[in-house]
């Protein structure tokens, strides 16, 4: 009897060492063939020692200038020839592998549609390790999450009395992959689209969570007229506080007040 594939993308969290669930450990023993993309070499490490035969690292498919969306495009392609191969296929990528991971989804799109179970874990992400080293609560005043380049070519309209995230600060406007150095030339671009919302002096916050056990989180709380020339890398966050109370609206509060009356 021929074994059907499947496929179950996990996600090894931002600190691997700590952050990787019991479920996904499981799925990484389990697995006829272990394919990952990861950033740091403990996390790598501790991938081949949780199944040491059946391990590709899928990173092999990024080149130096090389549109990342071809990076994608072939680490979707090698997946699916394992699972249509009959592998109990299971992927690993760094952080959340649904936030920021085109492969995973559009992986697991495919699979699907080709009659393959798949399925999404789900893990620590960036967001998750910037709250709790920020001290933010997403909850009050509400929090919007965009893409940097996305934020800034698409100019959605948000609300600056809400928190904002930019997520890719350090790869704003480049599609490229770079091993060192991102070309943030936009960056000028972005302050004056900020600008448009807030103080120049407004405090903004660039973030970069931890890999490794006893390292702390890089935190630099600058004004936003600085952000041009800080030295931003591809793992940092841009995190805009609230530039303006917020105010209920008297009519909705007098008519829930009311409405709280009558069910009384």
């Amino acid at each position: 009897m021929t074994k059907r594939g499947s496929l179950i993308v996990i996600g090894t969290g931002i600190r691997t060492v700590g952050q990787l669930t019991t479920e996904a450990i499981a799925w990484l023993k389990e697995a006829d063939s272990l394919l990952y993309v990861v950033g740091d070499p403990i996390a790598e490490t501790v991938i081949k020692q949780l199944n040491p035969k059946n391990t590709f690292s899928l990173s092999v498919y990024y080149e130096e200038g090389k549109p990342r969306i071809n990076t994608y495009l072939s680490m979707v392609e090698h997946i699916l020839r394992s699972v249509r191969s009959g592998n109990k296929t299971v992927v690993a990528f760094y952080g959340h592998p649904g936030v920021f991971a085109y492969p995973s989804h559009e992986s697991i799109r495919r699979a699907r549609s080709e009659g393959y179970d798949a399925k999404m874990l789900p893990a620590i992400s960036s967001e998750d390790c910037l709250f709790a080293d920020l001290g933010i609560d997403p909850a009050v005043g509400g929090c919007q999450s965009y893409e940097a380049t996305d934020f800034l070519v698409n100019s959605p309209i948000f609300d600056n009395s809400s928190q904002l995230i930019l997520w890719q600060i350090g790869v704003l406007g480049d599609t490229t992959f770079q091993k060192f150095k991102y070309n943030t030339s936009a960056m000028p671009i972005l302050v004056q689209r900020l600008a448009e919302f807030y103080p120049l002096s407004h405090p903004i916050t660039l973030y970069e969570a931890p890999q490794f056990i006893g390292t702390k989180p890089m935190i630099s709380t600058i004004p936003l007229y600085a952000l041009s020339n800080f030295p931003v890398t591809a793992s940092m966050t841009l995190y805009v506080p609230p530039a303006r109370q917020r105010y209920p609206d008297v009519t909705i509060s007098k008519w829930m007040s009311f409405l709280k009356g009558q069910s009384q």
